[in-house]
């Protein structure tokens, strides 16, 4: 055998040999690692598809979106946020609709490709250009194979944390949870849907 294919029978063992508990660590430094180095308009994914509620979180200063499973992490992207004078607002918020297929009524009829509303003033999570750079109106824009997936794992009512704080890939931190002004806010925007 030559050394290649004993380094990847070696390797293969190793990881079969990872208790499930390190696995998801491994896995989530994994994430976090490649999210760290990530262009513009690029994501990492790998999700189980496990029971466990999704949250998104969203750091503004690293331009980044990283989706949890539970507290493990299972996906980031880059991302572009508000630019100056149309910033995204921070804070907790609940996903009040989706539409696969939506177009702004403020903005030029603008594609917004598998959007889901965080406010009802117009702020989403949506696919749209993703310079790396805050560059929306106070979206938050997502590559578009990444705002794919996370349309598919999310529902209306998942929530969605935008932070000013930087994530830098550590399993979610349940603070982040607790900006109870917005987060009750918020939900009173999910009661008036539940209502109608």
């Amino acid at each position: 055998m030559n050394r290649l294919a004993v380094a990847a029978l070696a390797c293969a063992a190793a990881l079969a040999a990872v208790s499930p508990a390190h696995a998801s660590e491994d896995a989530t430094i994994a994430i976090a690692q490649a999210a760290a180095g990530l262009a513009p308009n690029k994501y990492v994914w790998n999700d189980p598809g496990t029971p466990e509620a999704v949250t998104v979180v969203v750091s503004l200063p690293e331009q980044r979106a990283y989706v949890y499973r539970g507290s493990m992490m299972v996906a980031a992207a880059t991302i572009s946020s508000g630019k100056d004078g149309k910033d995204t607002p921070v804070g907790v918020f609940p996903i009040l609709q989706k539409r696969e297929v939506h177009r702004s009524n403020l903005y030029n009829d603008a594609p917004m490709p598998f959007m889901q509303r965080l406010t009802w003033d117009g702020v989403a999570l949506h696919a749209g250009r993703n310079p790396g750079f805050p560059d929306s109106h106070g979206c938050i824009r997502l590559p578009a194979g990444f705002a794919k997936k996370l349309f598919a794992v999310t529902q209306v009512g998942s929530t969605v944390v935008v932070t000013d704080q930087v994530v830098a890939g550590e399993p979610l931190d349940a603070s982040l949870l607790v900006e109870a002004d917005a987060a009750r806010a918020n939900q009173e925007q999910l009661a008036m849907i539940d209502a109608q």
